[in-house]
């Protein structure tokens, strides 16, 4: 038994068993792959995939429960190695942090600034893309630490510690009737267009949640992952918008005004999640005490250990 084999494994089932990709992912050969999976199966006894003719289709019975104890040993080899290099004095690397765009945008450039200030010979890797994605991303070690408001807290295979709450803030012209409103109720938001986030997105939930309640239908024109696309819209005239409160800072470039939602909308709380049973290199745990200074080491020990 060998880690090629474990890996090959693996990547099979992320690679939905299609095994070209699987040697691309792995840079072997098709034929290298299959042996390294026969091997496996022949020295355990076992069919661990399904197949038809020489493909492969799917895991078998046991395959499944194969799998599971695959993944833990190759998390367990990363956190030999991550171990290792910390034990050695090395404090270089790359810390690989998948993220939305407010995030990535709005709040971690001051983190990360101030994470190379202390790590200068770590390099950051920062990928965007939806919560579901980040969550996938640090579940199968793509990424180090997650950071997204929905999804992180819903996967058990992962430890997530709330970081900080937020609420979101309508966009509008310079000179909009709303401006005009001692407050701003959701009945006079839902008379607008509206362009906010895609569904999944940056509190999406709670501004579907606010007008479902109160039983307003709303026209939402145009949604978009990213703030400042929201804004740019909001600044063509095409509806009013709603952001995350950080993110009003680039209305002011755009000639647009910002009104408090605060009122309207549950509060929304961002998260940062890693792997559960991952090996936590220094470097990681002062970056996640600079994203949530609140944090202490104890009580990512304690989260690390007992599951969050």
């Amino acid at each position: 038994m060998n880690f090629q084999q474990l890996r090959s494994i693996r990547e099979a089932t992320r690679c939905n068993f299609n095994l070209t990709e699987v040697a691309n992912v792995l840079f072997t050969s098709q034929p290298g792959v299959s042996r390294q999976i026969r091997e496996l199966e022949d020295e355990l006894g076992v069919e661990i995939f399904e197949r038809n003719g020489k493909r492969l289709t799917g895991l078998t019975d046991p395959g499944k429960g194969i799998l599971d104890i695959v993944e833990r040993l190759l998390i367990e080899a990363d956190n030999l190695r991550h171990a290792s290099a910390e034990y050695a004095g090395k404090k270089s690397g790359t810390l690989t942090v998948a993220t939305t765009h407010t995030q990535a945008r709005y709040v971690l450039p001051r983190v990360v600034q101030a994470f190379r200030a202390a790590f200068p010979e770590v390099r950051i890797a920062l990928q965007q893309s939806s919560p579901e994605h980040i969550a996938e991303w640090v579940l199968s070690g793509k990424a180090d630490v997650g950071i997204a408001t929905e999804g992180l807290s819903q996967f058990d295979e992962l430890v997530s510690f709330p970081c900080y709450a937020w609420n979101h803030a309508i966009v509008v012209p310079d000179g909009h009737p709303l401006l005009a409103l001692a407050s701003v109720s959701l009945q006079d938001l839902g008379a607008y267009p509206l362009i906010t986030y895609d569904v999944g997105f940056t509190g999406r939930g709670h501004i579907d949640d606010a007008f479902r309640q109160v039983g307003i239908a709303t026209d939402i024109v145009l949604t978009a992952m990213d703030s400042d696309v929201i804004q740019q819209y909001v600044a063509l005239g095409m509806g009013v918008g709603i952001v995350a409160s950080m993110a009003i800072e680039a209305s002011q470039r755009n000639g647009l005004k910002a009104i408090s939602a605060g009122h309207l909308f549950a509060p929304n709380v961002t998260r940062l999640a890693v792997r559960r049973g991952a090996y936590l290199r220094s470097y990681t745990r002062d970056f996640i005490l600079q994203f949530a200074p609140e944090l202490t080491r104890a009580d990512i020990d304690e989260a690390m250990k007992h599951g969050g």
